[in-house]
């Protein structure tokens, strides 16, 4: 490159802190913009598929040298209390978002990212320039920015993004228990108004993350109260909450989560992971993508670097690489998360899925991609 070209990556979520790490592992001047400490919990589910552990072990990760548990299988009940389970194509591991984070963050700053806890209020692009502004350190200036603040913030509404503009009738709750959970599986179970996520994570626990529809969520006066009437009418979420104990002191929740289309590059600013594009929780695989996707801004940043191409350049071909990975298996979640709102469809879906696991593997593989 000419000259040391200026990064800062506002949110240092997955997305955000493998970004950090693979291009200051390039010798590239990084600067990432955090308003949370770290370690942190997050409302998340907390499994990756094995289609990231090369790139991990590239970036100098080591996910099952940290307590990681290796993840085989998956299984599904429906509300109906129809079932079935089947080997994963590519396996996967579990690791809460509080281990995980760190490992990434401990991995960025030894490589010499300049971490700040602040929060960005708003950006401005002209001349070729980006300038930021910070709650606690006021202005400061890029040369190119990438977005990985997550599913939603103020930062979207000042830059005036069309999904920002809708209410979103999604809400996400997660809570870590203890209880005796196999190793190997990652479980998806069905209700009225949504899906529950359980799987093993380190230290031997196990996160239980599910996504309800607000509309049959809000008649009723807590969550304790929703988790007791509606998720316990699955009989296999029943007996897991009976038999087990939460270990976080309540569970976290967050509100208003969209899976309405974003764009890849909004206001020259690159978006990577949940700040370009939410696939459905039930396709399992957020957390791969969000890794997945800070490779690839980081490979077309280094190349535009390299090759000294434009910025229109930069911002198309980041474009067509995200698109390209990406919208097939955003479109297949979508589609199985509109099937598993109906519990009719659900049932008969299950019941074919169970006589034909070929098609279930395909449908696996429809929201997950290949080793990276």
């Amino acid at each position: 490159m000419k000259k040391q070209d200026s990064i800062i990556i506002i949110g240092g979520g997955i997305a955000g802190l493998t970004a950090a790490i693979h291009l200051a592992g390039k010798g590239c001047a990084v600067q990432l913009i955090e308003k949370q400490s770290y370690p942190k919990h997050k409302v998340c589910g907390e499994y990756l598929s094995n289609e990231v552990l090369p790139y991990l072990k590239h970036l100098g990760i080591e996910p099952f040298a940290h307590g990681a548990t290796n993840i085989t299988h998956f299984h599904f009940t429906g509300f109906y209390g129809n079932g079935l389970e089947t080997e994963l194509p590519l396996g996967g591991f579990g690791m809460s978002r509080y281990t995980f984070d760190k490992l990434l963050y401990d991995r960025a700053i030894a490589l010499g990212v300049d971490v700040i806890k602040d929060e960005v209020t708003s950006v401005s692009f002209s001349d070729n320039i980006f300038e930021l502004t910070l709650k606690i350190w006021g202005t400061c200036t890029a040369d190119y920015i990438i977005g990985a603040y997550g599913k939603r913030s103020g930062l979207d509404i000042t830059l005036s993004r069309k999904f920002i503009q809708h209410k979103s009738p999604w809400l996400g709750v997660k809570a870590h228990y203890k209880a005796d959970f196999p190793d190997h599986l990652v479980g998806l179970h069905h209700f009225k108004g949504g899906y529950c996520g359980l799987s093993k994570v380190e230290g031997n626990k196990i996160n239980v993350c599910y996504l309800a529809d607000y509309e049959s969520f809000k008649k009723y006066k807590s969550l304790e109260i929703y988790q007791k009437e509606v998720l316990e009418q699955n009989s296999k979420l029943k007996s897991f909450f009976s038999e087990s104990e939460m270990v976080f002191e309540k569970p976290l929740s967050i509100s208003q989560i969209s899976f309405e289309k974003k764009t890849a590059v909004e206001n020259h600013i690159l978006m990577v992971g949940d700040s370009a594009g939410l696939i459905h929780p039930l396709c399992g695989n957020g957390m791969a993508m969000a890794i997945h996707s800070a490779k690839i801004v980081s490979q077309a940043l280094l190349s535009h670097f390299e090759e000294q191409t434009t910025r229109a350049h930069l911002e198309t071909s980041f474009t067509q690489e995200w698109n390209h990975t990406f919208n097939a298996r955003m479109r297949n979640g979508s589609i199985i998360q509109r099937g598993l709102q109906s519990t009719i469809i659900t049932k008969l879906a299950v019941n074919f899925l169970r006589r034909s696991p070929r098609t279930l593997t395909k449908v696996i593989k429809s929201t997950h991609g290949t080793p990276i």
